[in-house]
């Protein structure tokens, strides 16, 4: 099992400031949809389950 590191600080409302182990990004909550600086999408849909998505294209 490799080494792993995430901290998460409120900057306000919906507004969050994500420290982990590849660096910092900043995400928005609107609603049950959570935008990400990184460019990953992630919606709620029900207590315990949700549905993430990339909006960024892989380069080859």
């Amino acid at each position: 099992m490799g080494f792993s590191f995430r901290k998460s600080k409120s900057l306000g409302k919906g507004l969050r400031l994500n420290l982990g182990k590849k660096g910092v990004s900043v995400s928005v909550k609107v609603g049950n949809t959570t935008f990400s600086s990184t460019g990953r999408v992630t919606t709620r849909i029900a207590p315990g389950i949700s549905y993430s998505t990339s909006l960024k294209r892989k380069r080859k």
